[in-house]
């Protein structure tokens, strides 16, 4: 299947399951709670009408996918389904960095474990300690043949992300798996579910806490996306950059303590990309010159994205590591290191999701208002070599893959490699100790 039709498939099964339930409980969709669905859609379609970077849509009538999904609401039966109307619609682009964000659940939902594709194949990565996925057995190295009856691929892995996270979350999730010794089993793994609030108030007055609840998830979020270092002598530092939302202060710090070292690695795994701005201080700080990174080619023009060579830049040697769930700006900076051959790229090929977006915050409601939005992408990212890079991602100059036993007793063989290419010995589960997984507080 296509990077889209994969994904209409699944939105379109559960679509009809969610029909199959509504009609045996003869459910109907309140006609308030229709009308603002429906001006979502509205919204949303005219959005991305006036900003998307391609006033063509790529030869789609998106338009008629508008009217489509028009049609789907008038005929929906929950707003569950509505709304997963309107994300089609959008879907339909078959583009990364377009999509809908619906209004926030009333509840919270963590499922307790983390999965990532590897080469071709699915594996959990991580399970939170004291969960229900702990208590059913699942465990790293465990590969994941289909979630919900839906088998991940590298083309839409994402996307059920997308689906089971933020469109749809759901209170269990049935998973097909098969461990590392090639058993195969499944498991109906439950969610922790947090209630919240249907209405925030941000006044703090009388007494609410909501805005200091607030506060606190921004703090704990920042901690988990700080840089972190790990040393080995003055021979090498590793870098590891969880995502591109730095000041040009912030990088500065970072490449000059990593110019005490001959050498240097920056794990990007994991990293779903940032502000462009990041991006231009992570690639002037290792150049001397000023560097072209790409054309950014919007809806009236295309423009040259040129990063500023530092004064005192990192001259010693470069290895950049990258994943499947690298992405967006991450791929940038690491495909730039192969064209200017400034660096070594070392991993699993990345998630080719490069165009540049912009988030449109919405609302709709009066006295209580209703708060949703839509990223839309207004550059299309062509690199010097003539090549976009989304739906194609970047290929390492050395593919190292994670095994499922590797996953299941915390081996790190990329990173291992990585320090051997730079002349610094690191067995892998030494590798696998310098970054510990944290987990998000609860």
């Amino acid at each position: 299947m296509s990077f889209s039709r994969t994904l209409a498939f699944a939105l379109g099964l559960i679509l009809f399951l969610f029909a199959l339930l509504a009609l045996g409980r003869a459910q109907q969709l309140p006609d308030l709670d229709r009308e603002r669905d429906q001006q979502m859609l509205r919204t949303v379609g005219d959005d991305v009408l006036k900003h998307y970077y391609d006033p063509k849509f790529h030869g789609l009538d998106f338009k008629a996918e508008l009217a489509a999904a028009k049609q789907r609401i008038d005929k929906a039966t929950s707003n569950n389904m509505a709304l997963s109307s309107i994300a089609a619609a959008l879907d339909s682009l078959n583009d990364s960095h377009t999509f809908f964000l619906p209004p926030r659940h009333p509840i919270r939902h963590e499922y307790g474990w983390q999965y990532q594709m590897v080469g071709d194949h699915c594996f959990v990565t991580h399970v939170r300690p004291k969960s229900d996925a702990e208590a059913k057995g699942l465990k790293p190295g465990d590969e994941v043949l289909a979630i919900n009856g839906i088998a991940p691929a590298r083309d839409i892995v994402w996307k059920l992300q997308y689906l089971f996270g933020v469109l749809r979350p759901q209170l269990s999730l049935h998973l097909d798996l098969q461990d590392p010794a090639g058993k195969r089993r499944t498991l109906d793994v439950a969610a922790r579910i947090r209630e919240t609030k249907l209405v925030t108030d941000w006044t703090g007055a009388g007494g609410a806490v909501d805005i200091f609840d607030i506060i606190r998830d921004e703090e704990s979020q920042e901690h988990l996306m700080r840089a972190r270092y790990a040393e080995s002598g003055d021979a090498l530092l590793v870098l590891k950059v969880p995502e591109f939302y730095f000041s040009t202060l912030e990088v500065r710090e970072m490449m000059d303590k990593a110019s005490k070292h001959k050498a240097l690695i920056i794990d990007l795994r994991g990293n779903p990309g940032g502000s462009v701005e990041t991006l231009q201080y992570f690639a002037g700080d290792v150049f001397d010159k000023d560097v072209k990174i790409a054309d950014r080619v919007g809806r009236k023009e295309t423009k040259p994205q040129v990063a500023k060579g530092s004064s005192h830049p990192f001259t010693g040697k470069l290895v950049v590591l990258i994943d499947n769930d690298s992405a967006s700006a991450a791929e940038v900076f690491a495909r730039l290191m192969q064209i200017e051959k400034r660096g070594t790229v070392v991993g699993d090929r990345s998630s080719g999701s490069v165009m540049e977006s912009r988030y449109y915050g919405e609302q709709t409601g009066s006295s209580t208002q209703v708060f949703f939005g839509v990223s839309i992408t207004d550059a299309d990212l062509i690199m010097t070599d003539g090549k976009s890079l989304e739906h194609v991602g970047v290929t390492p100059d050395e593919l190292i893959l994670p095994t499922a036993a590797d996953l299941a007793s915390g081996r790190d063989p990329v990173l291992a490699r990585a320090a051997e290419l730079l002349g610094v010995k690191m067995s892998p589960e030494d590798a696998g100790k310098l970054f510990p997984y944290e987990w998000p507080e609860q």
